[in-house]
């Protein structure tokens, strides 16, 4: 029958655990500033739970690796504050679905069958992705589908979220397919169709980027 650790090796244990959950904290810093322009270190330690050195030490930690960077916010009163938010290399942190060879082939056709033939391809793929997400849609109300269809989006890795105020809308921070958005622009178009289809609704879909951030918002008419 084997004892638990010794002595010896109690300490490495500790340090293990005090690593995890550094990387862990990090992890939260990462999620959270994707959902904005931008956060002081007192902001990020107000909405985590962390103490202001313990915030401040892991964005030097993160700074340092080059996933955040930082900028002064002004204020209304005083001098500007210190914020940090994302750069594009914080990008290895979320999901990306699009495998290359997917653009290469919806390339590929079009080089063989026509102009249109990529299109085609897209059209099929985007109601066969609608077909899945009505056989799992729920809600008797415009407001209830809009947050099952969040969820289900969620899942697959845009960080999406129902807003409510002033208007009813779903706002993603990430999108897994963002090659394919850029290699083929009809995708915007057929996802908003999507999601009109869904909803039942009129739909405004407007993109955002800059630095490490993405926001896509669909206003729901």
């Amino acid at each position: 029958m084997r004892d638990g650790p010794s002595e010896r090796t109690k300490p490495k244990l500790r340090r293990s655990r005090i690593s995890e959950l550094g990387r862990s904290q990090r992890l939260r810093i990462i999620h959270l500033l994707k959902k904005t322009r931008g956060l002081a270190v007192t902001e990020i330690a107000s909405r985590l739970g962390l103490s202001y050195m313990g915030a401040k030490q892991h964005c030097a930690e993160l700074e340092k690796q080059g996933v955040v960077d930082t900028w002064r916010r002004p204020k209304p009163i005083g001098r500007p504050e210190l914020v940090y938010r994302l750069t594009p290399k914080a990008g290895v942190f979320f999901p990306a679905e699009t495998n290359l060879s997917t653009i290469e082939i919806l390339h590929a056709a079009r080089h063989l069958f026509g102009a249109t033939a990529s299109d085609k391809l897209l059209l099929a793929l985007f109601r066969k992705k609608a077909e899945g997400y009505a056989r799992n849609l729920r809600g008797d109300t415009r407001e209830a589908r809009a947050e099952a269809l969040s969820r289900l989006r969620d899942a697959e890795g845009h960080l999406s979220e129902v807003v409510k105020a002033p208007d009813l809308m779903i706002q993603e921070y990430h999108s897994p397919i963002l090659d394919l958005l850029d290699a083929f622009p009809l995708v915007r178009r057929l996802e908003k169709e999507m999601f009109e289809t869904l909803l039942g609704a009129s739909i405004e879909r407007h993109e955002e980027r800059a630095s490490g951030l993405y926001l896509c918002t669909f206003l729901i008419g």
